[in-house]
């Protein structure tokens, strides 16, 4: 018959080994929540650039310029220029940093104020920016490809039916991103107003791209968000800017 010592010994590496198990989950889980946190903090930046059609090359030029300035920052999570295909005098910028305060930071740097005066001298309108909330990212599922359209659509919808359209949106990005040829669909959500989506897509090529707008899921999601929109369905067709 065990003693109660006895009993304790036996018991000893057992209850060792549970007790460090028990403090790698936690160790794993804290890791994980600080990750997740991480990564709810970043925040996007869209914003919409039109130089004057005589500049589309020097306006190009600066823009990669400063797009590759960007990526060398730390705090930079992401950074992409489109090129608009229907009208070349018109860009894109797609940004990702950690968090708003290196956004920030970034905006208040020299480079950016310089970048914005050189920009003024060549735009024919002011930029378009646009801040939001990551819903529903992620990295592309395919390394990029030459001949990739891209696609980037606001979404304006009534200020009521903002739950209606983000439900909708999820759909519709878990639909596509099992087409053929799809590379990603990304949801944005505008920091303010939040009634305003920005819709992030890629696909191989155009032939992939046409598929997915004649599917029947996508004409049954343009059927339901018509009577939620606030504005006009504002949809562009880009090349990545090399």
């Amino acid at each position: 018959m065990l003693t109660g010592y006895d009993r304790g010994r036996r018991c000893g590496p057992r209850l060792r080994r549970m007790l460090q198990v028990v403090l790698v989950a936690a160790v794993m889980a804290t890791t994980l929540a600080a990750s997740a946190y991480a990564q709810d903090r970043a925040v996007y930046l869209a914003t919409y650039v039109e130089v004057m059609p005589s500049e589309e090359v020097s306006g190009a030029a600066l823009l990669a310029r400063y797009r590759d300035a960007g990526r060398r920052q730390d705090a930079n999570l992401r950074f992409e220029v489109l090129h608009e295909i229907a009208r070349p005098d018109r860009f894109a910028m797609l940004e990702v940093w950690k968090d708003k305060a290196a956004l920030e930071s970034h905006d208040k740097a020299a480079s950016s104020r310089s970048f914005r005066e050189k920009l003024k001298s060549i735009r024919s309108a002011p930029s378009d920016v646009r801040l939001n909330n990551g819903i529903s990212v992620g990295p592309p599922k395919t390394e990029r490809k030459a001949g990739a359209i891209y696609v980037l659509t606001h979404v304006d919808v009534i200020p009521d039916r903002e739950a209606d359209c983000l439900a909708l949106l999820r759909v519709m990005r878990a639909d596509a991103s099992r087409e053929h040829g799809n590379i990603a669909y990304e949801v944005l959500q505008q920091s303010d107003p939040a009634n305003h989506f920005t819709v992030l897509e890629a696909w191989t090529n155009r032939k992939a791209l046409d598929a997915h707008i004649m599917a029947e899921h996508t004409r049954s999601f343009r059927e339901r968000l018509s009577p939620m929109q606030g504005a006009l369905y504002d949809e562009r067709f880009y090349r990545v800017l090399n």
